[in-house]
Protein backbone atom coordinates (compact mmCIF):
# COMPACT_ATOMS: atom_id res chain seq x y z
CA UNK A 1 0.00 0.00 0.00
CA UNK A 2 1.67 3.68 -1.09
CA UNK A 3 1.91 5.92 1.86
CA UNK A 4 0.86 9.19 0.59
CA UNK A 5 2.86 11.83 3.30
CA UNK A 6 5.32 11.26 6.25
CA UNK A 7 3.53 11.56 9.65
CA UNK A 8 6.70 11.59 11.61
CA UNK A 9 7.57 15.48 9.71
CA UNK A 10 5.06 17.24 10.28
CA UNK A 11 4.20 19.46 6.59
CA UNK A 12 5.20 22.95 8.67
CA UNK A 13 8.52 21.52 9.38
CA UNK A 14 8.88 20.13 6.40
CA UNK A 15 8.56 23.22 4.43
CA UNK A 16 10.05 25.44 7.16
CA UNK A 17 13.47 22.84 6.85
CA UNK A 18 13.50 22.83 3.00
CA UNK A 19 13.17 26.51 2.74
CA UNK A 20 15.32 28.13 6.10
CA UNK A 21 17.98 26.17 4.85
CA UNK A 22 18.18 27.24 1.01
CA UNK A 23 17.85 30.62 2.05
CA UNK A 24 20.38 30.82 4.30
CA UNK A 25 22.87 28.70 1.58
CA UNK A 26 21.82 31.43 -1.19
CA UNK A 27 22.16 33.98 1.39
CA UNK A 28 25.62 33.02 1.94
CA UNK A 29 26.04 32.76 -2.07
CA UNK A 30 24.62 35.85 -2.62
CA UNK A 31 26.82 38.23 -0.20
CA UNK A 32 29.42 36.93 -2.10
CA UNK A 33 28.19 37.32 -5.45
CA UNK A 34 27.41 41.01 -4.80
CA UNK A 35 31.18 42.13 -3.01
CA UNK A 36 31.87 40.18 -6.10
CA UNK A 37 30.84 43.10 -8.25
CA UNK A 38 31.15 45.97 -5.78
CA UNK A 39 34.41 45.25 -3.53
CA UNK A 40 36.53 42.67 -4.55
CA UNK A 41 37.80 43.57 -7.65
CA UNK A 42 39.30 46.88 -5.98
CA UNK A 43 40.14 44.61 -2.15
CA UNK A 44 41.41 41.11 -3.42
CA UNK A 45 42.16 42.02 -7.18
CA UNK A 46 43.58 45.34 -7.76
CA UNK A 47 45.09 44.64 -11.43
CA UNK A 48 44.90 48.07 -12.34
CA UNK A 49 42.86 47.13 -15.02
CA UNK A 50 38.79 47.50 -14.56
CA UNK A 51 38.21 44.29 -16.72
CA UNK A 52 40.88 41.95 -15.95
CA UNK A 53 40.17 42.91 -12.40
CA UNK A 54 36.22 42.12 -12.87
CA UNK A 55 37.20 39.02 -14.31
CA UNK A 56 39.42 38.06 -11.77
CA UNK A 57 36.35 38.43 -8.92
CA UNK A 58 34.28 36.40 -10.78
CA UNK A 59 36.86 33.44 -11.99
CA UNK A 60 36.68 33.04 -8.14
CA UNK A 61 32.92 33.06 -7.83
CA UNK A 62 33.14 30.63 -10.58
CA UNK A 63 35.72 28.72 -8.93
CA UNK A 64 32.77 27.37 -6.14
CA UNK A 65 31.07 25.89 -9.05
CA UNK A 66 33.44 23.97 -9.88
CA UNK A 67 33.74 22.57 -5.95
CA UNK A 68 30.27 21.78 -6.23
CA UNK A 69 29.81 18.48 -7.89
CA UNK A 70 32.71 17.75 -5.41
CA UNK A 71 30.32 18.19 -3.01
CA UNK A 72 27.34 16.77 -4.64
CA UNK A 73 29.56 13.39 -4.90
CA UNK A 74 30.15 13.41 -0.84
CA UNK A 75 27.42 15.01 0.08
CA UNK A 76 25.38 12.44 -1.99
CA UNK A 77 26.98 9.24 -0.77
CA UNK A 78 26.39 9.50 2.77
CA UNK A 79 22.60 11.19 1.50
CA UNK A 80 22.53 7.96 0.01
CA UNK A 81 23.85 5.98 2.39
CA UNK A 82 23.00 7.19 5.82
CA UNK A 83 20.08 9.39 5.35
CA UNK A 84 19.18 12.73 4.53
CA UNK A 85 18.87 15.01 7.67
CA UNK A 86 22.54 14.59 8.76
CA UNK A 87 23.99 15.42 5.40
CA UNK A 88 22.07 18.52 5.50
CA UNK A 89 23.31 19.51 8.77
CA UNK A 90 26.62 18.87 7.69
CA UNK A 91 26.45 21.09 4.53
CA UNK A 92 24.69 23.50 6.34
CA UNK A 93 27.63 24.02 9.12
CA UNK A 94 30.12 24.49 6.11
CA UNK A 95 28.59 26.78 4.33
CA UNK A 96 27.93 28.84 7.21
CA UNK A 97 31.75 28.72 8.62
CA UNK A 98 33.52 29.52 5.66
CA UNK A 99 30.84 32.44 4.89
CA UNK A 100 31.70 34.12 8.08
CA UNK A 101 35.39 33.52 7.58
CA UNK A 102 35.21 35.65 4.93
CA UNK A 103 33.87 38.51 6.67
CA UNK A 104 37.30 37.72 8.98
CA UNK A 105 39.62 38.39 5.84
CA UNK A 106 42.81 40.61 5.47
CA UNK A 107 42.61 41.96 1.76
CA UNK A 108 45.47 42.35 -0.80
CA UNK A 109 46.87 45.59 0.53
CA UNK A 110 47.21 43.84 3.48
CA UNK A 111 49.20 40.80 2.88
CA UNK A 112 49.32 41.17 -1.02
CA UNK A 113 48.47 37.96 -2.85
CA UNK A 114 47.84 35.53 -0.29
CA UNK A 115 44.46 37.28 0.43
CA UNK A 116 43.32 36.39 -2.91
CA UNK A 117 44.43 33.09 -2.19
CA UNK A 118 42.49 32.61 1.30
CA UNK A 119 38.93 34.35 -0.77
CA UNK A 120 39.16 31.27 -3.07
CA UNK A 121 40.01 28.59 0.11
CA UNK A 122 36.96 29.77 1.58
CA UNK A 123 34.77 30.44 -2.04
CA UNK A 124 35.37 26.67 -2.92
CA UNK A 125 34.30 25.65 0.73
CA UNK A 126 30.81 27.58 -0.06
CA UNK A 127 30.97 25.85 -3.30
CA UNK A 128 31.46 21.98 -2.20
CA UNK A 129 28.85 22.91 0.42
CA UNK A 130 26.23 24.40 -1.63
CA UNK A 131 26.80 20.95 -4.38
CA UNK A 132 25.58 18.87 -1.23
CA UNK A 133 22.67 21.14 0.20
CA UNK A 134 19.93 21.81 -2.84
CA UNK A 135 19.09 18.49 -3.46
CA UNK A 136 18.83 17.20 0.15
CA UNK A 137 16.72 20.15 0.99
CA UNK A 138 14.78 18.88 -2.41
CA UNK A 139 14.41 15.19 -1.29
CA UNK A 140 13.06 16.54 2.60
CA UNK A 141 10.21 18.31 0.60
CA UNK A 142 9.26 16.06 -2.12
CA UNK A 143 9.69 12.71 -0.24
CA UNK A 144 7.45 14.35 2.18
CA UNK A 145 5.16 15.42 0.00
CA UNK A 146 1.58 14.34 0.01
CA UNK A 147 0.52 12.60 -3.45
CA UNK A 148 -0.40 14.84 -6.36
CA UNK A 149 1.39 18.13 -4.38
CA UNK A 150 4.89 17.02 -5.10
CA UNK A 151 5.98 20.25 -7.52
CA UNK A 152 4.09 22.06 -5.00
CA UNK A 153 6.59 21.12 -1.87
CA UNK A 154 9.67 20.94 -4.42
CA UNK A 155 8.97 24.74 -5.07
CA UNK A 156 9.70 25.40 -1.31
CA UNK A 157 13.87 25.06 -1.72
CA UNK A 158 13.64 26.78 -4.44
CA UNK A 159 12.08 29.76 -2.83
CA UNK A 160 15.27 29.95 -0.91
CA UNK A 161 16.84 31.93 -3.92
CA UNK A 162 14.85 34.91 -4.73
CA UNK A 163 14.37 35.32 -0.68
CA UNK A 164 18.11 34.71 0.21
CA UNK A 165 19.08 37.11 -2.56
CA UNK A 166 16.62 39.81 -1.05
CA UNK A 167 17.88 39.45 2.55
CA UNK A 168 21.82 39.78 1.24
CA UNK A 169 21.30 42.81 -1.24
CA UNK A 170 18.94 44.64 1.26
CA UNK A 171 21.66 44.21 4.13
CA UNK A 172 24.00 45.62 1.57
CA UNK A 173 21.79 48.15 0.32
CA UNK A 174 21.38 48.86 4.31
CA UNK A 175 25.53 49.28 4.90
CA UNK A 176 26.24 51.05 1.45
CA UNK A 177 23.17 54.48 2.67
CA UNK A 178 24.74 53.60 6.77
CA UNK A 179 28.26 54.49 5.30
CA UNK A 180 27.53 56.76 2.64
CA UNK A 181 30.46 58.18 0.21
CA UNK A 182 31.23 61.90 1.17
CA UNK A 183 31.07 63.15 -2.27
CA UNK A 184 29.26 60.58 -4.96
CA UNK A 185 26.21 58.08 -3.19
CA UNK A 186 27.18 56.29 -7.10
CA UNK A 187 30.45 55.62 -4.78
CA UNK A 188 32.08 53.12 -2.23
CA UNK A 189 33.37 54.81 0.84
CA UNK A 190 36.34 54.44 2.79
CA UNK A 191 34.38 53.03 5.33
CA UNK A 192 32.37 50.57 3.27
CA UNK A 193 35.62 49.13 1.93
CA UNK A 194 37.50 48.95 4.82
CA UNK A 195 34.89 47.09 6.84
CA UNK A 196 31.06 47.60 6.04
CA UNK A 197 31.79 44.80 3.31
CA UNK A 198 32.79 42.23 6.12
CA UNK A 199 29.27 42.71 8.20
CA UNK A 200 26.88 40.64 5.78
CA UNK A 201 29.71 38.01 5.87
CA UNK A 202 29.52 37.94 9.72
CA UNK A 203 25.50 37.84 10.05
CA UNK A 204 25.95 34.76 8.30
CA UNK A 205 26.32 33.16 11.91
CA UNK A 206 23.21 34.47 13.60
CA UNK A 207 21.24 32.79 10.29
CA UNK A 208 23.03 29.37 10.40
CA UNK A 209 22.23 28.76 13.99
CA UNK A 210 18.51 29.16 13.40
CA UNK A 211 18.85 26.66 10.05
CA UNK A 212 20.69 24.49 12.77
CA UNK A 213 18.10 24.19 15.11
CA UNK A 214 15.19 23.58 12.63
CA UNK A 215 17.15 20.91 10.68
CA UNK A 216 17.61 19.24 13.59
CA UNK A 217 14.17 18.65 14.45
CA UNK A 218 13.86 16.21 11.23
CA UNK A 219 13.46 12.65 11.01
CA UNK A 220 14.05 10.30 7.59
CA UNK A 221 11.24 10.05 5.36
CA UNK A 222 9.03 7.10 5.18
CA UNK A 223 10.75 6.84 1.39
CA UNK A 224 14.32 6.27 2.81
CA UNK A 225 13.09 3.96 5.62
CA UNK A 226 11.27 1.66 3.01
CA UNK A 227 14.46 1.48 0.93
CA UNK A 228 16.50 0.58 4.09
CA UNK A 229 13.72 -2.17 5.38
CA UNK A 230 13.83 -3.25 1.60
CA UNK A 231 17.34 -3.53 1.66
CA UNK A 232 17.58 -1.18 -1.58
CA UNK A 233 20.49 0.94 -0.01
CA UNK A 234 24.11 0.57 -1.74
CA UNK A 235 27.32 0.80 -0.54
CA UNK A 236 28.68 2.50 -3.20
CA UNK A 237 25.59 4.79 -4.52
CA UNK A 238 27.93 6.97 -7.08
CA UNK A 239 28.66 3.73 -9.10
CA UNK A 240 25.26 2.50 -8.81
CA UNK A 241 23.66 5.91 -10.75
CA UNK A 242 27.01 6.35 -13.31
CA UNK A 243 25.72 2.40 -14.10
CA UNK A 244 22.37 2.01 -14.15
CA UNK A 245 21.78 5.96 -14.52
CA UNK A 246 24.05 7.61 -16.16
CA UNK A 247 21.26 8.80 -19.05
CA UNK A 248 19.26 10.51 -16.64
CA UNK A 249 22.39 12.43 -15.54
CA UNK A 250 23.43 13.88 -18.90
CA UNK A 251 19.76 14.84 -18.74
CA UNK A 252 19.47 16.05 -15.82
CA UNK A 253 22.26 18.11 -16.38
CA UNK A 254 21.43 19.90 -20.03
CA UNK A 255 17.59 20.19 -18.27
CA UNK A 256 19.09 22.54 -15.63
CA UNK A 257 21.47 24.26 -17.71
CA UNK A 258 19.58 27.21 -19.39
CA UNK A 259 18.36 27.78 -15.55
CA UNK A 260 21.71 28.32 -14.35
CA UNK A 261 22.35 30.94 -17.38
CA UNK A 262 19.15 32.98 -16.86
CA UNK A 263 19.90 33.09 -13.10
CA UNK A 264 23.90 34.34 -13.28
CA UNK A 265 22.68 36.93 -16.37
CA UNK A 266 20.10 38.29 -14.56
CA UNK A 267 22.11 38.77 -11.64
CA UNK A 268 26.12 39.26 -11.68
CA UNK A 269 25.64 40.58 -15.42
CA UNK A 270 22.83 43.05 -15.13
CA UNK A 271 24.70 44.26 -11.71
CA UNK A 272 27.52 44.87 -13.41
CA UNK A 273 26.23 45.95 -16.44
CA UNK A 274 23.68 48.36 -15.00
CA UNK A 275 26.30 49.87 -12.57
CA UNK A 276 29.05 50.27 -14.88
CA UNK A 277 29.65 54.45 -16.41
CA UNK A 278 27.71 54.87 -19.63
CA UNK A 279 30.73 57.49 -20.52
CA UNK A 280 34.58 57.14 -20.12
CA UNK A 281 35.02 60.65 -18.27
CA UNK A 282 32.38 59.27 -15.43
CA UNK A 283 34.03 55.71 -15.46
CA UNK A 284 37.63 56.99 -14.99
CA UNK A 285 36.98 59.11 -12.51
CA UNK A 286 34.81 56.75 -10.62
CA UNK A 287 38.23 54.93 -10.85
CA UNK A 288 40.58 56.99 -10.31
CA UNK A 289 38.66 57.53 -6.30
CA UNK A 290 38.65 53.89 -5.71
CA UNK A 291 42.39 53.27 -6.23
CA UNK A 292 43.57 56.52 -4.45
CA UNK A 293 41.67 54.90 -1.68
CA UNK A 294 43.56 51.69 -1.39
CA UNK A 295 46.52 52.79 -2.91
CA UNK A 296 46.48 51.31 -5.76
CA UNK A 297 48.29 52.89 -8.92
CA UNK A 298 46.00 54.29 -11.60
CA UNK A 299 46.94 54.85 -15.55
CA UNK A 300 44.34 56.88 -17.26
CA UNK A 301 45.64 55.60 -20.89
CA UNK A 302 45.48 52.26 -19.58
CA UNK A 303 42.13 52.70 -18.41
CA UNK A 304 40.44 54.56 -21.95
CA UNK A 305 42.08 51.83 -23.98
CA UNK A 306 40.29 49.08 -22.61
CA UNK A 307 37.17 50.78 -21.27
CA UNK A 308 33.39 49.94 -22.68
CA UNK A 309 30.39 51.49 -21.11
CA UNK A 310 27.46 50.06 -19.29
CA UNK A 311 24.21 51.93 -18.46
CA UNK A 312 25.25 54.49 -15.57
CA UNK A 313 22.73 53.44 -12.74
CA UNK A 314 24.16 53.97 -9.31
CA UNK A 315 24.19 50.75 -7.07
CA UNK A 316 21.49 51.21 -4.87
CA UNK A 317 19.10 52.47 -7.68
CA UNK A 318 19.80 49.30 -9.66
CA UNK A 319 19.83 46.83 -6.97
CA UNK A 320 16.51 47.79 -5.60
CA UNK A 321 15.42 47.79 -9.15
CA UNK A 322 16.88 44.17 -9.15
CA UNK A 323 14.83 43.39 -5.90
CA UNK A 324 11.84 44.60 -7.54
CA UNK A 325 12.10 41.83 -10.21
CA UNK A 326 13.00 38.95 -7.54
CA UNK A 327 10.20 39.60 -6.21
CA UNK A 328 8.52 38.14 -9.46
CA UNK A 329 11.06 35.69 -9.49
CA UNK A 330 9.67 34.14 -6.00
CA UNK A 331 5.96 34.76 -6.91
CA UNK A 332 6.53 32.81 -10.07
CA UNK A 333 8.48 30.17 -8.30
CA UNK A 334 5.54 28.90 -6.37
CA UNK A 335 3.01 29.55 -9.39
CA UNK A 336 4.78 26.84 -11.11
CA UNK A 337 4.61 24.47 -8.16
CA UNK A 338 0.45 24.22 -8.68
CA UNK A 339 1.15 24.25 -12.41
CA UNK A 340 3.48 21.44 -12.73
CA UNK A 341 1.64 18.95 -10.71
CA UNK A 342 -1.72 19.73 -12.89
CA UNK A 343 -0.09 19.58 -16.37
CA UNK A 344 3.34 18.00 -16.19
CA UNK A 345 6.81 19.27 -15.55
CA UNK A 346 7.75 18.58 -19.09
CA UNK A 347 5.17 20.69 -20.65
CA UNK A 348 5.38 23.48 -18.72
CA UNK A 349 8.91 23.74 -18.93
CA UNK A 350 9.02 23.20 -22.68
CA UNK A 351 7.00 26.22 -22.85
CA UNK A 352 9.00 28.51 -20.37
CA UNK A 353 12.77 27.37 -22.49
CA UNK A 354 10.71 28.36 -25.47
CA UNK A 355 9.72 31.81 -24.00
CA UNK A 356 13.51 32.04 -22.27
CA UNK A 357 14.99 31.20 -26.24
CA UNK A 358 13.07 34.35 -27.25
CA UNK A 359 13.95 36.53 -24.18
CA UNK A 360 17.87 35.96 -24.94
CA UNK A 361 16.77 37.73 -28.31
CA UNK A 362 15.93 41.27 -26.35
CA UNK A 363 19.08 42.01 -24.59
CA UNK A 364 19.53 45.21 -27.10
CA UNK A 365 15.87 46.24 -26.84
CA UNK A 366 15.54 46.29 -23.65
CA UNK A 367 19.18 46.70 -22.19
CA UNK A 368 20.58 49.81 -24.20
CA UNK A 369 21.02 53.53 -23.16
CA UNK A 370 18.13 55.84 -24.89
CA UNK A 371 17.37 59.46 -24.76
CA UNK A 372 16.12 59.76 -22.30
CA UNK A 373 17.13 58.35 -18.76
CA UNK A 374 13.64 57.73 -17.64
CA UNK A 375 12.40 55.52 -20.04
CA UNK A 376 16.02 53.42 -19.84
CA UNK A 377 14.90 53.03 -16.85
CA UNK A 378 11.62 51.85 -17.95
CA UNK A 379 12.87 49.63 -20.37
CA UNK A 380 15.48 48.04 -17.87
CA UNK A 381 13.05 47.77 -15.08
CA UNK A 382 10.59 46.01 -17.62
CA UNK A 383 13.99 43.20 -18.50
CA UNK A 384 14.47 42.56 -14.91
CA UNK A 385 10.79 41.78 -14.32
CA UNK A 386 10.34 39.45 -17.72
CA UNK A 387 13.90 37.61 -16.93
CA UNK A 388 12.97 37.44 -13.05
CA UNK A 389 9.44 35.61 -13.84
CA UNK A 390 10.89 33.27 -16.60
CA UNK A 391 13.60 31.87 -13.73
CA UNK A 392 10.83 31.43 -11.00
CA UNK A 393 9.05 30.00 -13.74
CA UNK A 394 11.58 27.70 -14.81
CA UNK A 395 13.24 27.04 -11.29
CA UNK A 396 10.51 26.02 -9.84
CA UNK A 397 9.63 22.69 -11.14
CA UNK A 398 13.35 21.64 -10.82
CA UNK A 399 13.11 20.63 -7.15
CA UNK A 400 10.38 18.02 -8.23
CA UNK A 401 11.71 17.22 -11.51
CA UNK A 402 15.65 16.16 -10.85
CA UNK A 403 14.98 13.68 -8.06
CA UNK A 404 12.19 12.14 -9.97
CA UNK A 405 14.29 10.79 -12.86
CA UNK A 406 16.28 8.99 -10.18
CA UNK A 407 15.28 6.54 -7.93
CA UNK A 408 15.06 5.98 -4.02
CA UNK A 409 18.39 4.73 -3.34
CA UNK A 410 20.68 7.05 -5.72
CA UNK A 411 18.08 9.99 -5.68
CA UNK A 412 20.64 12.69 -3.44
CA UNK A 413 23.24 11.36 -5.68
CA UNK A 414 21.99 11.69 -9.29
CA UNK A 415 19.93 14.97 -8.18
CA UNK A 416 22.47 16.47 -6.95
CA UNK A 417 25.43 15.50 -9.62
CA UNK A 418 22.96 16.82 -12.30
CA UNK A 419 22.18 19.94 -10.36
CA UNK A 420 25.95 20.69 -10.05
CA UNK A 421 27.97 19.41 -12.73
CA UNK A 422 25.30 21.78 -14.33
CA UNK A 423 26.52 24.93 -12.64
CA UNK A 424 29.85 24.35 -14.29
CA UNK A 425 28.41 24.21 -18.14
CA UNK A 426 26.12 27.49 -16.76
CA UNK A 427 26.96 29.45 -13.17
CA UNK A 428 30.36 28.86 -13.89
CA UNK A 429 31.38 30.19 -16.95
CA UNK A 430 28.22 32.20 -17.55
CA UNK A 431 29.61 35.80 -16.10
CA UNK A 432 33.04 35.54 -17.63
CA UNK A 433 31.67 34.72 -20.92
CA UNK A 434 29.42 37.58 -20.88
CA UNK A 435 32.07 39.98 -19.75
CA UNK A 436 33.65 38.64 -22.41
CA UNK A 437 30.83 39.12 -24.98
CA UNK A 438 29.98 42.50 -23.56
CA UNK A 439 33.68 43.61 -23.88
CA UNK A 440 33.56 41.98 -27.74
CA UNK A 441 30.02 43.57 -28.47
CA UNK A 442 31.89 47.35 -27.47
CA UNK A 443 29.09 47.74 -24.54
CA UNK A 444 26.29 46.39 -26.04
CA UNK A 445 25.20 43.12 -24.89
CA UNK A 446 23.27 41.50 -27.52
CA UNK A 447 25.98 39.17 -27.83
CA UNK A 448 25.13 38.10 -24.11
CA UNK A 449 21.28 37.36 -25.22
CA UNK A 450 22.42 35.30 -28.08
CA UNK A 451 24.49 33.26 -25.38
CA UNK A 452 21.64 33.08 -23.50
CA UNK A 453 19.27 31.61 -26.23
CA UNK A 454 21.88 29.40 -27.28
CA UNK A 455 22.13 27.53 -23.97
CA UNK A 456 18.36 26.99 -23.79
CA UNK A 457 18.31 25.57 -27.16
CA UNK A 458 20.21 22.50 -25.44
CA UNK A 459 17.68 22.59 -22.61
CA UNK A 460 14.47 22.17 -24.80
CA UNK A 461 15.98 19.77 -26.82
CA UNK A 462 17.39 17.83 -23.32
CA UNK A 463 13.75 18.14 -22.07
CA UNK A 464 12.58 16.79 -25.38
CA UNK A 465 14.41 14.27 -24.84
CA UNK A 466 13.06 13.22 -21.12
CA UNK A 467 9.79 11.78 -20.48
CA UNK A 468 6.82 13.02 -17.96
CA UNK A 469 7.98 12.32 -14.07
CA UNK A 470 4.92 13.88 -13.03
CA UNK A 471 3.32 10.40 -11.97
CA UNK A 472 6.97 8.77 -10.92
CA UNK A 473 5.91 6.76 -7.48
CA UNK A 474 8.84 7.57 -5.13
CA UNK A 475 7.70 3.91 -3.08
CA UNK A 476 7.52 1.68 -5.72
CA UNK A 477 11.00 2.54 -7.39
CA UNK A 478 13.54 2.38 -4.48
CA UNK A 479 16.35 1.25 -7.30
CA UNK A 480 18.85 -1.00 -7.69
CA UNK A 481 18.17 -4.39 -5.00
CA UNK A 482 20.56 -5.28 -2.45
CA UNK A 483 21.46 -8.77 -5.05
CA UNK A 484 22.76 -6.85 -7.34
CA UNK A 485 26.68 -6.31 -8.13
CA UNK A 486 27.24 -3.13 -7.22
Amino acid sequence: MTTTSAPANPRSRVILASLVGTTIEFYDFYAYATAAVLVFPVLFFPTGNDTTSLLASFGVFGAAMVARPIGAVVFGHFGDRFGRKATLVASLLTMGIATFLIGLLPTFQQIGWVAALLLLVLRLAQGFALGGEWSGAALVATENAPKGKRAWYGTFPQLGAPLGFIIANFLFLGINWALPHADNPALKSEAFLSWGWRIPFLFSAVMVIIGLWVRLKLVESDTFKKAEQKGAIRKLPLATVFRYHWKQLILGTFIMLATYVLFYLMTNFTLAYGTKAADLETASAAAQKAAEATGAAFDPAAFAAQFYPGLGFGYTDFVLMQIIGVVFFGLFTLLSGPIADAVGRRKLLLWVTGLIIVFGLTFNTFLLPQMDPKFTGALVQAFLVFGFMLMGATFGPMGALLPELFPTNVRYSGSAISYNVSSILGAAVAPLIAVKLWEWGDGAPWLVGLYLSAMAVLTFIALLLTPETKDHDYEDDLGVSAGATL
